[in-house]
């Protein structure tokens, strides 16, 4: 995964630093090839052993044309209230999965996400960083 220079405090680079390591850690006891929520679940397990704050399905309010919708967002994994991570377990990254990772980062209001594949035999193919800047738009940092 290539990082760009990137305007993040440095207590964010840290926590992301750990969230990837995390993420091979899980890959690499579990390998590709289980359900979505498996890998979920590892994931917490292995935040909680790292003493890492986390919520998981963490509703997000929704206003469309000043009402609240009744379906609140809800991210697959939110880390010290900072990080999204959406999970995914595909043969392919799709455009799709991309935009939603981008739309998540705008409506949350949130710096920095990953959009985490493990449905790779490497996972390091299988992990994208996105980074808010400001009020432009998110810029994706990877292969």
């Amino acid at each position: 995964m290539k990082r760009l220079h990137s305007s993040l405090p440095d207590r964010i680079e840290r926590l992301a630093t750990q969230i990837v390591d995390a993420c091979y850690t899980v890959h690499r006891e579990m390998g590709p090839g289980l359900l979505e929520s498996v890998y979920e679940d590892c994931l917490c397990r292995e935040f909680n052993l790292r003493r890492m704050p986390f919520g998981r399905q963490v509703p997000v309010p929704l206003k469309y044309k000043g009402a609240e919708i009744a379906s609140p967002l809800r991210l697959d994994l939110l880390v010290d209230d900072t990080i999204i991570l959406e999970l995914k377990c595909v043969h392919t990254l799709e455009p799709v999965h991309e935009a939603q990772i981008l739309s998540y980062l705008r409506l949350a209001s949130k710096p920095l996400g990953f959009l985490v594949n493990f449905h790779v035999q490497n996972i390091g193919s299988g992990i994208r960083r996105y980074v808010m800047s400001g009020n432009n738009p998110p810029n994706s940092e990877h292969n």
